[in-house]
């Protein structure tokens, strides 16, 4: 784990065996060995815990998430206006351009439509705020 090899762990067995002596070495083995159960087993603990969280914070982000996601696609119900079929309209009758009967080449002469022109009604249907077909609004 931190890189400690057999001769370093035992070079440090016996400093410990120098300096306790043999009748308190047993003791301070078994009391070093507990707290360092305890440290694994808290260390474990908390790394569970922080997992958890970290879990439960996805879940609340994936919620929140789908949360949204419903409420902009009732908006988009609510905002998007129904499609109506426009009225078809009757183009009016252009003029057309007839050959000149002059001699100079430079005047047309235009020719009256066979059929009065009428004017073009007009279909008017209110933009919806982020309707894709229209073009983007300047700031």
């Amino acid at each position: 784990m931190f890189g400690i090899s057999f001769t370093e762990l035992l070079l440090v067995g016996l400093v410990a065996l120098l300096v306790l002596g043999p009748e308190r070495l047993p003791g301070a083995a078994r009391t070093a060995g507990l707290w360092i159960g305890r440290l694994k087993r808290s260390f474990n603990a908390i790394k569970q815990e922080v997992e958890r969280e970290i879990g439960a914070d996805d879940i609340r982000r994936q919620l929140h998430n789908e949360h949204i996601l419903s409420l902009e696609q009732e908006a988009r119900k609510i905002f998007t206006p129904t499609q109506q079929e426009p009225t078809p309209v009757q183009p009016a009758v252009e003029p057309t351009i007839a050959p000149q009967a002059s001699v100079d080449n430079t005047t047309p002469v235009v020719a009256e439509p066979a059929q009065p022109v009428e004017p073009a009604a007009t279909v008017t249907t209110p933009a919806a705020p982020n309707d894709p077909t229209l073009p983007p609004r300047a700031p």
